[in-house]
């Protein structure tokens, strides 16, 4: 459709640009990550954290929303406070009656809320 293929532009341009790149940081190091490379976005007492392929949080000095605008459309919002890299998910799991978890390759898991896993589930067609 028209929608996705200007999304496949966008990511095009915004992967040439800095744009698709954030700051973050662990104890004394600054590290440069790009989109590609972040596994979750979350929000943890307030302060904003990428997730890496280990599993590692780095604190990020921008908010989740501002984040939100500038992530590729392979990010999806699971809850209020975190969002996933789609192409990191593992499975999802049924965590207690109406409850649903997503596990991603690093072993990271967080709570998927009803209303994000309704629209995961018309995302998949599950």
């Amino acid at each position: 459709s028209a929608s996705d293929l200007t999304a496949k532009i966008e990511d095009l341009v915004l992967s040439h640009t800095e744009k698709d790149k954030v700051f973050a940081y662990l104890d004394d190091e600054i590290v440069r990550f790009e989109f590609s490379e972040i596994e979750c976005v979350t929000v943890v007492d307030r302060k904003t954290f990428a997730v890496d392929f280990k599993g590692k949080l780095y604190r990020i000095n921008e908010t989740l929303s501002s984040l939100e605008e500038r992530l590729p459309n392979y990010f999806i919002k699971i809850n209020r406070s975190s969002i996933v890299n789609e192409r990191r998910i593992k499975c999802f799991k049924t965590a207690f009656v109406g409850a649903v978890d997503v596990i991603l390759k690093s072993g990271y898991r967080d709570a998927i809320s009803r209303r994000c896993f309704a629209n995961i589930k018309r995302r998949y067609g599950i």
